[in-house]
């Protein structure tokens, strides 16, 4: 058990943030489905007054809303508060620069975010996902300039593959760049393939782990059923949520029997299945702090109850048996009781974690 004001330490910086972070993708209704600003504010106020400090944005979040709606939101207590966004998704239709991880559409991501946001500095900026066109030196230069011109204080990173980021890693180590400190990847009970490389790779280079959608987009806090399984394959935003997770491949069979036991472990503890979801995330020794969205007010209260939530190792092992993924190679094959053999020659070894 925790509490938002028991802060943590964001990967390898000496920043201090809280265990459960604010997501702001919800703010505003540019999209359809989010929060018109009255409920928006509430949110942020209930967050803030429990001893919340990190918010979470980007510069196209419900257009342009979701950073204005902050902005306005945070103006008197600026200096309390860690500001995380991000920068790389297209800020204009048919503008092939305005989108990408390049160095100009960096830096006017940033002075478009900074407007928007009516601050001095962003906080935490992230690469909101590789482009695979920009060459890794260009991307971290130009986020160590931005450092060195304060307009960022630390970069981050999301939905990358883990050799870039390593790569990344390495090369503002060797030239001395700003590193990057922290890393945000799709997390959950429905989503563990990030397991087997991202997670352990953030691990040894310094990233804290920030899951977005810990609840799989709604789907484990078993407010959907076998009847709304589609696969959609929209480019478009969806005007409802269930068509963001239909097109984020989130709602699906598979995830419905993996909702199915977080609502029996709920049961058992008297607790919501969005807290148990919550809690099972924030267990994981990497993880630094979930990233949790909310329409509503109701919402935001029922994820925060998340922090007093304790899951028992028998819990804890029946939600890792339903959600559990198959090793990939090298893993599944190095670790076959023959190769074992092969490598330590019998011997009991330690490992390191």
């Amino acid at each position: 058990m925790t509490a938002l004001d028991h802060y943590r330490l964001l990967g390898r910086s000496g920043l201090r943030v809280s265990p459960l972070a604010l997501g702001t993708m919800t703010f505003g209704k540019d999209w359809g489905w989010g929060a018109d600003a009255s409920e928006a504010r509430r949110i942020f106020d209930l967050y803030v007054d429990r001893g919340g400090n990190f918010v979470d944005t980007a510069v196209n979040y419900t257009d342009g809303a979701s950073e204005r709606l902050l902005g306005e939101f945070m103006r008197e207590k600026r200096e309390r508060l860690v500001i995380a966004t991000k920068f790389t998704m297209a800020r204009e239709p048919g503008n092939p620069n305005s989108g990408g991880n390049h160095r100009l559409n960096l830096q006017r991501s940033v002075e478009q975010s900074l407007r928007q946001l009516g601050t001095d500095r962003i906080d935490l900026l992230y690469l909101h996902a590789w482009d695979f066109t920009t060459q890794p030196d260009e991307a971290m230069r130009a986020l160590d300039d931005l450092v060195r011109a304060g307009k960022i204080v630390y970069a981050g990173i999301c939905n990358t593959p883990a050799w870039r980021i390593a790569q990344l890693q390495t090369i503002a180590d060797l030239r001395g760049w700003s590193p990057l400190v922290a890393l945000q990847i799709e997390y959950s009970l429905i989503e563990r393939s990030v397991e087997h490389e991202l997670i352990p790779m953030a691990a040894a280079l310094g990233l804290g782990v920030l899951p977005w959608s810990p609840l799989g987009g709604g789907v484990l806090t078993g407010k959907y059923t076998r009847a709304d399984v589609i696969d959609s394959r929209e480019a478009a935003v969806s005007a409802t949520r269930k068509g963001v997770m239909a097109s984020s491949g989130q709602l699906s069979e598979h995830a419905l029997k993996i909702a199915d036991e977080v609502g029996a472990v709920a049961k058992e503890i008297g607790a919501t299945a969005s807290q148990v979801a919550l809690a099972w995330a924030l267990s994981n020794p990497a993880v630094t702090a979930p990233v949790m969205g909310a329409r509503t007010i109701a919402q935001a209260e029922d994820n925060l109850g998340a922090l007093n939530v304790s899951l028992s190792n028998e819990q804890r092992a029946r939600l890792d048996e339903v959600s559990a993924v198959e090793p990939i190679f090298p893993a599944r094959f190095v670790d076959r009781p023959l190769v074992q053999q092969l490598i330590f020659g019998g011997a009991n070894v330690a490992r390191r974690t």
